[in-house]
């Protein structure tokens, strides 16, 4: 059985200290928090099995509050309420919130571990409750984009002020982090939601093909041009125009697109007429548009007429607080498909994930952003076999190695100071240490466990004073 993962909350350190070292000496893994305020700080970045919070804390959030984020964050965490002000009130309150159990001080060891024992064997029998997931999920979303960082939160406010506006907007960000999502939002709360969203991929389509895509044909403008046919400006006109990828678009095209802007019409090829629109324009890159500007690849002025509001898509690296709402939204999207290739009303299957499995996708560093965490999750409900939760075996290996089950640090800091740099550095060798014990040496190996490329690797080697020589090489066999 996996290690089971405590988040401690009391004031009194003579308490806290005595029950943890009670708890580490039952096989659980225990982090202790002092406050409130520093026990959500610690739920925002790791997947706790069990919260045991005191219900006051002086100064700061409370019990409640801890347990309010909590059960908002992960809604299968086990609660318990401790107190020594305890009533009937205070315990019908806290089971109301959400705890599994309320024990009053001064209490036995053995009844806590009692309460802890049975609430973990009332969880592994319970079915997930479908319909506070759905609430949880609906709680955090803007159109389909779902969230609760410091990061959506801003994203969702700036869309639901450009999206009552028509200036043209620049989507920005990795792949994966769900530009056209972001598109479709905007457009959908927009005054112009009756009218048409029409989307094109600049870079899919050829050179050739693009122009006439974009602005439209005559008849005979070129070969193949058998009919007249308008153009995606003018499909989209009173509408939307979502241009992906258009840092792909070729110069020749870009300079086109800049008199379309600033001129609010089309000239179809081979026509020598042109087409008044009143279309919105949303474009969207992966790519550093300020920094093609410079080298010369993208038109300036093109840059400045697309980037009216400039609107930044954060990866999901840096809002992982995110990852519990999104694991629950894929989840109940994949039950349903799953119940759709079952006999006529037949319900969703309620699928749930192990807890250890959620740190592990919560410690990688999704490249792939929202994409991939969605890929590894409908390839995980493939693998279960039936089975309604998803485990640690079900993920892809890149994600199953990512070391998920090492608990943020308790670091205690001392009046004289503290030596930071120092400490870093030694965690840094410690962990490099580790990924080459686990790969026997192969620094290719390690460095893709600790999501670094080789070369970065064997540069830290050196810096470390040992030479980039050390260990096996990647090409002999693990």
């Amino acid at each position: 059985m996996a290690t089971r993962h405590i988040l401690l909350v009391e004031d009194e350190a003579p308490l806290r200290e005595a029950v943890a070292e009670q708890l580490t000496d039952r096989g659980f893994h225990v982090e202790q928090a002092a406050s409130g305020d520093d026990a959500i700080d610690r739920l925002a970045s790791f997947a706790f099995d069990i919260i045991i919070t005191d219900l006051r804390l002086g100064t700061g959030a409370d019990g409640t509050a801890v347990l309010d984020e909590a059960r908002a964050v992960y809604p299968d965490i086990i609660g318990i309420i401790v107190t020594g002000y305890g009533t009937v009130k205070d315990a019908v309150e806290a089971i109301k919130r959400g705890a599994t159990d309320f024990i009053q001080k001064p209490f036995q060891f053995d009844e806590l571990l009692h309460i802890i024992n049975t609430a973990l064997e009332q969880r592994r029998l319970r079915a997930e409750n479908a319909y506070l997931r759905k609430q949880l999920e609906e709680r955090y979303r803007f159109e389909g984009i779902i969230g609760k960082s410091t990061a959506m939160k801003e994203l969702f406010a700036l869309l639901e002020t450009v999206a009552q506006t028509s200036s043209t907007i620049l989507v920005t960000g990795e792949t994966g982090t769900g530009k056209e999502l972001v598109a479709h939002a905007i457009h959908h709360n927009s005054p112009r939601r009756a009218q048409r969203f029409v989307a094109i991929h600049c870079g899919a389509i050829p050179e050739t093909l693009l122009e006439a895509e974009l602005f439209g044909h005559v008849r005979g403008a070129f070969t193949g041009a058998v009919a007249t046919r308008p153009g995606r400006f003018e499909e989209a006109n009173r509408g939307t125009l979502f241009l992906d990828e258009v840092s792909t678009m070729p110069p020749s095209l870009q300079m086109k697109l800049l008199r379309v802007i600033q001129g609010r019409e089309v000239q179809r090829l081979g026509d020598q007429g042109v087409v008044k629109v009143d279309v919105r324009i949303i474009a969207a890159t992966n790519h550093d548009l300020a920094k093609m500007v410079a080298e010369g690849t993208f038109r300036e002025d093109l840059y400045y007429r697309l980037a009216v509001i400039p609107v930044p898509m954060p990866p999901l690296r840096d809002r992982k607080d995110d990852v519990p709402l999104l694991v629950q939204h894929f989840l109940n999207k994949f039950g349903a498909d799953l119940a759709r290739d079952r006999e006529p009303g037949t319900p969703a299957p309620a699928l749930s994930i192990a807890q250890e499995a959620l740190r592990h996708l919560m410690s990688h560093n999704w490249p792939g952003n929202v994409r991939e965490l969605e890929n590894a999750l409908e390839r995980a409900v493939a693998l279960t076999g039936g089975r309604r939760q998803i485990d640690v075996r079900d993920l892809p290996p890149s994600i199953q190695a990512a070391g998920a089950s090492i608990a943020p640090l308790d670091v205690a800091i001392p009046d004289a100071g503290f030596d930071l740099p120092g400490y870093i550095d030694k965690l840094e060798r410690d962990v490099i240490a580790r990924a080459l014990d686990k790969t026997e040496g192969n620094k290719g190996a390690a460095a893709k466990l600790l999501n670094l490329k080789r070369t970065t690797l064997v540069e830290k080697l050196k810096r470390m004073g040992r030479t980039a020589g050390a260990g096996r090489d990647d090409t002999q066999p693990a």
